[in-house]
């Protein structure tokens, strides 16, 4: 899954218009989703189908509604399943945050002049509901449509065909960028270029799209005619803070520490699935001043089940044995994706490259301010960081 899979006809192609889905794409709402369903099944004494609720994803409510009744096999009609758990939905709305890199892709489309469309599954209504906790959002996109203005919902072409109709722009010069199987499939149906970014990690090697990437960070818009980035600082990308907690596990020295977010007070609230790469933040341990960390972040799906992988890596040296501390991040930067390798711990190697341009980075203002945020619990000795790296390789 890389961005580098963009084929020769796909780099060549000039996109004039671009069109996003919202729910998985530009919005972290499929977790949330999942986890109202999970807690209104309960009620009924159900346990949710994770890997049934994954093949839900991307289809319209109109369709779910139904098939989630019969499923679970819910004594209620689809309109009364709908009018119990819509509420809870739009409760939660205001939680949701924006996927990493959504929000920095819109804004540099609309500062380019470039148009672009929403096109979702979801009620029109819904959608504007959902944007509305974002700021500015409504006012930037040149066109948004609801599955409910068209006669076919995806995998329908229709939607798409209506987005280009709309911008007066050719459907051959629109790229569709989605997280589902289902929008994908619309988008190939509708002629258009496709850019998935799956928000089910499981099943990233069924998406038929012309790119697949994990993370709308890795999406270079020059690969398509439109205007480069121009926001990096020093290799190193400013993104939004997302901050996680866990229990170290392992040693620093043999590159095998591992932070494990199931144990103690582990947490991950802010951390998206589309989370994929090599990052750097701000970290604090025990008694520990904050000190600079690089992290790798992705997922091992050689077995069954997904299982997320964070290998943090220290650019402070320890007098003492952190194993088994409580590990504090404040992710704030991004420095690349991961590698494109078999071998699973290759893949998430931190390397002495990525170890300097953190360290450098954070001594930047963009980066070294969140530094004192106070999701970081304060620590009580001075900060001597060396520029000895403890896990990483040449």
């Amino acid at each position: 899954m890389n961005g580098s899979d963009l084929d020769s006809s796909s780099a060549h192609t000039k996109i004039s218009a671009v069109i996003f889905d919202l729910d998985g794409t530009l919005l972290d709402t499929e977790k949330l989703t999942k986890r109202v369903l999970k807690e209104f099944l309960v009620q009924y004494g159900k346990d949710m189908d994770i890997e049934r609720e994954e093949k839900r994803t991307g289809k319209s409510w109109r369709e779910s509604a139904p098939s989630i009744v019969a499923d679970y096999d819910l004594p209620l009609t689809a309109t009364d399943f709908s009018n119990e758990i819509m509420p809870l939905f739009h409760k939660r709305w205001p939680e949701t945050k924006a996927l990493p890199g959504a929000d920095r892709l819109i804004r540099h489309l609309s500062n380019h002049g470039v148009q672009f469309a929403l096109a979702s599954n979801s009620i029109r209504r819904n959608i504007a509901a959902k944007i509305s906790f974002q700021q500015g959002w409504k006012d930037l996109f040149s066109v948004i449509i609801g599955g409910d203005e068209v006669e076919h919902e995806k995998p329908s072409p229709d939607i798409f065909y209506e987005a280009a109709r709309r911008m007066n722009v050719d459907p051959a010069q629109c790229l569709v960028i989605e997280d589902s199987l289902v929008g994908v499939t619309a988008a190939n149906s509708a002629t258009m270029k496709a850019v998935a970014v799956p928000s089910c990690v499981t099943q990233a090697k069924n998406y038929s799209a012309d790119c697949v990437l994990h993370s709308l960070l890795e999406f270079q818009p020059e690969r398509w005619g439109l205007p480069e980035f121009n926001d990096w600082e020093q290799n190193a990308l400013p993104i939004e803070p997302m901050y996680v907690e866990g229990l170290l596990r392992g040693e620093p020295h043999d590159n095998s520490m591992i932070l494990d977010l199931n144990a103690g007070c582990g947490s991950s609230v802010s951390l998206p699935d589309q989370v994929s790469g090599i990052y750097f933040g701000w970290g604090t341990i025990s008694v520990h001043e904050k000190f600079k960390v690089v992290v790798s972040i992705g997922w091992d799906l050689q077995s069954h089940f997904a299982r997320r992988i964070i290998k943090p890596c220290f650019i402070s040296k320890f007098g003492n044995d952190i194993s088994e501390e409580q590990l504090q991040l404040l992710i704030v930067g991004y420095i690349r994706q991961l590698s494109s390798e078999d071998n699973v711990l290759g893949a998430f190697e931190i390397l002495k490259k990525d170890l300097s341009i953190a360290e450098a980075a954070l001594d930047l203002s963009n980066f070294s301010h969140h530094r004192s945020d106070p999701l970081l619990a304060k620590a009580t000795v001075d900060d001597h960081i060396a520029a000895t790296c403890l896990c990483c390789r040449a």
